[in-house]
């Protein structure tokens, strides 16, 4: 039995709906506070009901938000650090022959050089800091290897001792 006319047009008029965001895909969801079609994927379950992402009001997490004077003061302890650390790591490199004891110490470097960053920048996270406190540790194992120039067998042990690093680093950052 047809309905009639005004509500065949309420029908009509809901099966039409695209959503505002992708206008290829049909959708009965509207936004439950601007009335704006939605589709599934568009959509964010609020306590109160259906939202579009603009009336749900999402943002990012404060420890995720980093502001560019950050990066620069995070550059500037990884650099720093860098460098100090370089050398102490390629004086106890000399120090300390064996293999395992130095894959705790490139850890430890990798902890301090990515707990220092953190601490720098206020206890933030992100992908930048974690890409800046990997590069921290490279160029901490290129001042040493440069610095006290262990020979040719170190290097191959050496570059697993730089993975070890960089792992730990970018684990704290993350």
């Amino acid at each position: 039995m047809p309905l009639p006319g005004r509500e065949q047009c309420l029908v009509d008029k809901a099966l039409l709906m695209k959503c505002a965001t992708h206008p290829e895909v049909e959708t009965n969801l509207t936004c439950g506070r601007c009335d704006t079609p939605i589709c599934p994927r568009c959509l964010v379950q609020t306590p109160v009901g259906a939202r579009c992402r603009k009336c749900a009001g999402l943002r990012r997490l404060p420890t995720y938000e980093i502001a560019p004077q950050q990066y620069l003061k995070a550059v500037g302890v990884g650099l720093g650090l860098a460098i100090a650390i370089g050398f102490a790591w390629g004086w106890l490199w000399d120090i300390i022959p064996f293999f395992f004891i130095s894959l705790f110490l490139a850890a430890g470097v990798g902890y301090a050089i990515g707990e220092l960053i953190s601490l720098s920048v206020n206890r933030r996270r992100g992908r930048w800091l974690q890409v800046i406190g990997g590069l921290s540790v490279a160029l901490a194992y290129l001042v040493s290897i440069l610095i006290f120039s262990p020979d040719l067998r170190e290097h191959l042990y050496g570059l697993l001792m730089l993975a070890v690093g960089i792992f730990v680093a970018v684990g704290r950052l993350r």
